[in-house]
């Protein structure tokens, strides 16, 4: 069984949301004067779905978590499907650090690898629609010329709610955003086309949690 984990998304310079693990991008020319997208990063767990079955973050092998046992239902209608074929994507069935409102569903795809090559975002959003899964928030897409207005446009988009949230339901902070070269590219050149900013004390999950975690609810639970 091989499975490849999600290569380390690095931080913008001024991103505030790093930690001593963290890595910090010096150069983000990489997303200048080509076209881009702006998703919002969710506060849940990175996983992903491949041929060999559901993984959290590490990949070292398929996951055992309770919370992912929604996924393992989906996993065996979608594993005959699949092929070369890994969707990532967040899971927000347990609630971390931040509670969202407004839950269509537990798991939201941001990227898609076949073999070595992440598809262009216009293909993440065929290939989600076709395993019927919702595609992270767009927050933005177009074409930055420079790095000064590609910053200001990132500290306008984290100021905001998150999509995942409404006045009606209640807001939910956005833990962040992540931008990514709009086109396909190969994983060797993963880390100069795709960098995150990241909120300042983001909580992570430990032992702690793991035993008191709670489902998250969907937004009509809310409000049926």
């Amino acid at each position: 069984m091989h499975s490849q984990k999600y290569p380390r998304t690095y931080h913008f310079p001024f991103s505030p949301g790093t930690t001593s693990d963290d890595r910090i991008a010096k150069d983000i020319s990489g997303l200048l004067q080509k076209k881009i997208v702006i998703t919002e990063k969710l506060d849940g767990e990175n996983s992903c779905l491949n041929q060999y079955g559901v993984f959290a973050r590490s990949h070292a092998a398929p996951t055992q978590n309770p919370w992912a046992n929604y996924l393992w239902e989906k996993w065996h209608l979608l594993k005959n499907d699949l092929g070369d074929i890994e969707i990532f994507g967040e899971s927000l069935y347990a609630i971390h650090s931040i509670e969202y409102r407004y839950l269509e569903s537990y798991f939201y795809v941001f990227a898609i690898r076949v073999e070595q090559t992440w598809l262009s975002w216009e293909e993440v959003i065929f290939y989600a629609n076709m395993f019927d899964f919702p595609t992270v928030p767009l927050l933005y897409e177009g074409i930055v010329q420079e790095t000064q207005t590609l910053k200001t446009l990132i500290l306008d988009l984290v100021t905001q709610p998150s999509q995942l949230s409404n006045e009606k339901w209640g807001f939910s902070p956005r833990e962040g955003i992540v931008a990514r070269n709009s086109s396909a590219f190969e994983n060797t050149h993963f880390s100069n086309q795709v960098f995150k900013w990241v909120r300042k004390n983001h909580v992570k999950t430990n032992e702690h949690w793991t035993k008191n975690w709670q489902r998250a609810k969907l937004y009509y639970e809310y409000h049926p």
